[in-house]
């Protein structure tokens, strides 16, 4: 039996982590050194790995991503891959997922996986979900589905998923929808199929521009806005108190900065969106919105920043960013 081609691509990351003279563990394996120590890999999928970094999904940069997703829409478009795994970190995979989702231009899977225990920890879980991602990514089941990552047998959406610990192996949840699936007795399972809108082609040509991300704080008077331009921000995301809402102070510095800058609204708050029409007083979703702030719908401050850097880095402004925003942060489809 033939079978399906899978391209793997290692970045580095807790999975390819050992241990090292000075203390600690780093990123030392490559993407061959993990397929070679999982051998049940060969009774999934033929899969061909590269190795472009090794570094620690802290310090993973817009260049290395946009590298990556160039390479992945070359390769699958052109050849006969089924699928491909990205190998990376934890600490950013919520954000490199969403980012690879926005702007890979294939129908095929990508399947972003990683570890929370290092290579040789007791019960390290990278081969497991190593082998999980071989099977969502050679599955055609998993066509269309866009960007996913696959950690503790499960699978999850790019713009859902988010890490909600620093180290059990179930570190990832899709706060307010659940996963897609799961992977069972070698098989991928498939609960729910989202609807997705069409990658953002434009990102793929240059690196994203430099959107800051700004925390809503209680008692907090906002002095640090003013000053973001000055520092070299294209943009910026406020993460507001619950449904959209600033400390009072926020109000005249926010109003002041999105005269200058696009400034976006997020929530701080794991689950739901951003609302538009519910609380009217000084720093309120109704007020700020008035006020010429974008709107950020249902994306967290993380993905929301993604969003605008990759926007503004295509040349997009005025009311064209203000509707691909729009479109491209809500998950309800618009015709």
């Amino acid at each position: 039996m033939t079978l399906p081609r899978v391209l793997l691509v290692s970045l580095g990351g807790t999975i390819t982590m050992t241990s090292n003279a000075g203390g600690g563990i780093t990123p030392t394996l490559t993407g061959a050194d993990l397929v070679e120590a999982v051998p049940a890999l060969a009774n999934v999928a033929e899969i061909e790995a590269v190795s472009p970094f090794r570094l620690p999904g802290s310090s993973l940069t817009f260049a290395n991503l946009r590298e990556v997703a160039q390479l992945i829409t070359t390769r699958l478009e052109n050849e006969d891959f089924a699928g491909a795994i990205v190998v990376q970190g934890t600490d950013s995979i919520e954000e490199t997922a969403f980012l690879l989702d926005l702007v890979v231009q294939t129908e095929r899977p990508v399947v972003v996986v990683g570890a929370m225990r290092g290579a040789q920890a007791p019960g390290a879980d990278g081969p497991a979900n190593l082998l999980a991602a071989a099977v969502v990514a050679s599955d055609p089941l998993a066509v269309g589905l866009g960007t996913v990552v696959v950690l503790n047998d499960t699978i999850h959406a790019a713009r859902r998923v988010q890490k909600v610990s620093t180290f059990i192996p179930s570190a990832f949840e899709s706060v307010g929808s659940g996963p897609l699936g799961h992977v069972i007795e070698g098989r991928m399972q498939l609960m729910m199929r989202p609807a997705r809108k069409a990658p953002f082609a434009k990102g793929l040509e240059q690196d994203g521009a430099p959107v800051a991300l700004v925390t809503g704080v209680l008692g907090d008077d906002g002095r640090i806005l003013s000053q973001l331009p000055e520092l070299g921000y294209a943009g910026v995301v406020v993460e507001a108190l619950g449904a959209g809402h600033v400390p009072a102070l926020y109000v005249e510095p926010m109003e002041a900065l999105a005269r200058r800058i696009p400034v976006v609204l997020s929530t701080r708050v794991a689950g739901g969106p951003v609302f538009t029409a519910t609380y009217n007083y000084p720093g309120s979703e109704i007020d700020l919105l008035a006020r010429g702030i974008i709107h950020g719908g249902d994306l967290g401050g993380l993905k929301s920043r993604l969003l605008l850097s990759s926007l503004l880095g295509a040349g997009l402004a005025g009311d064209e960013l203000s509707q691909a925003f729009a479109h491209y942060s809500s998950s309800v489809h618009s015709a």
